[in-house]
């Protein structure tokens, strides 16, 4: 028997699948399309969309980047973007957590850095010496200097312990 011909609300659907998808690949970075699996004119079709301001010209550009990806693995290119997507959301929470430590720090002084070492595995010597000169500082530059020092040491303690929980999960 053979298998029966897809309804046309499900082609509907499909293709508008697609047009999302499309969309979604027309809003990354150039950065972030090397990571995806995309053929040469799919890409093309893809950046010349992303640089079009014209609306007619523009909706033409996305059908035919539905349709290339018609042609294209859809699947493999979708779950490379939700992947993408996901270590974003990742990179979105660690750096909301290095600023919430860093603002505790900034105004709790002392008291607040056992916790932080506690909870990020901080260098403690790093972050004592970068309080006292923030402390010490006469100058915005030199504040704003240490405050952002004070970030990157947490945010990449952070970083570090995110990544050995994830190989310890492996």
């Amino acid at each position: 028997m053979q298998d029966p011909k897809p309804s046309k609300s499900a082609l509907k659907r499909e293709d508008q699948a697609l047009k999302s998808l499309g969309q979604e690949l027309i809003a990354l970075a150039p950065a972030n399309l090397d990571q995806l699996p995309l053929d040469e004119r799919l890409r093309d079709a893809v950046e010349a969309a992303s640089r079009m301001r014209a609306h007619g010209a523009l909706r033409r550009q996305r059908q035919l980047i539905a349709k290339l990806l018609r042609q294209a693995d859809a699947t493999a290119i979708q779950s490379a973007l939700a992947e993408l997507q996901s270590d974003s959301i990742a990179e979105k929470r660690r750096f909301r957590l290095a600023e919430d430590w860093r603002d505790r720090l900034l105004d709790e002084g002392s008291a607040a850095l056992m916790p932080c070492v506690d909870a990020t595995a901080a260098d403690e010597r790093a972050l004592r010496d970068v309080m006292t000169r923030l402390r010490q500082s006469r100058s915005e530059k030199s504040s704003k200097t240490a405050r952002r020092e004070l970030f990157r040491i947490v945010h990449d303690a952070i970083e570090r312990q995110q990544v050995q929980q994830q190989a310890q999960r492996q």
